[in-house]
């Protein structure tokens, strides 16, 4: 009866109090911040930004890499040896205000793009929870969301998301469309619900 009792006590206080994480968030609190260059990542970011609210941003460069492929690869291979960290020309105020900081990114070169460690470098994210999302070209992850951990010591780094979209070196540009898109959507809500980020609906 003491145990009926206790239990009963717990349920109201999460009732009262909000044991769901999902809702004790203001979508105010959250940032989505992505980088994307045949938009498939961009894809996924707004499929989170559907389900969770939050502020959508492009990381853009100062100096846009090459159009041609082969060239970027090249750019960003001397860019990981170097350790170089290209300057950003995007700049986001108040990043105190934020709680969640969602970061997308496809995989290059088996690594985190050089953009999205310039991201990190720039802002500290101490405190705050990290959840990397990824689009790639069938091989995975690589080393990406390790390297988020790496630069994020401070942060509550969340399970990442990772789907395939285009192959760029094989002319396969965005894919995620059509019936993709709504598998994709599918897959981001499933994961937003493990996660316990998934907006509640009224």
């Amino acid at each position: 009866m003491k145990n009926a009792i206790f239990l009963s006590i717990i349920i109201g206080l999460c009732f009262t109090s909000g044991c769901s994480k999902a809702q004790s968030i203001s979508p105010k609190k959250i940032l989505i911040v992505y980088l994307s260059r045949t938009n498939n990542t961009k894809a996924i970011a707004e499929i989170i930004q559907k389900n969770v609210g939050g502020t959508l941003v492009a990381l853009e460069l100062e100096k846009p890499y090459p159009e041609n492929y082969q060239a970027t690869v090249q750019q960003v291979v001397k860019e990981n040896e170097t350790g170089y960290l290209p300057p950003l020309k995007t700049k986001i105020d108040s990043m105190q205000n934020y709680d969640v900081v969602f970061v997308g990114f496809p995989t290059w070169g088996m690594q985190l793009p050089p953009p999205m460690k310039s991201f990190l470098h720039q802002y500290n994210l101490k405190g705050k929870t990290v959840i990397p999302f990824n689009t790639n070209a069938g091989y995975g992850v690589g080393s990406s969301f390790q390297t988020v951990k790496e630069l994020c010591p401070g942060s509550k780094i969340l399970e990442g998301f990772e789907m395939k979209g285009g192959v760029e070196r094989d002319g396969v540009y965005f894919v995620i469309k059509g019936e993709k898109a709504k598998e994709a959507e599918t897959k981001v809500k499933q994961w937003l619900q493990k996660i316990e980020l998934m907006k509640e609906t009224p």
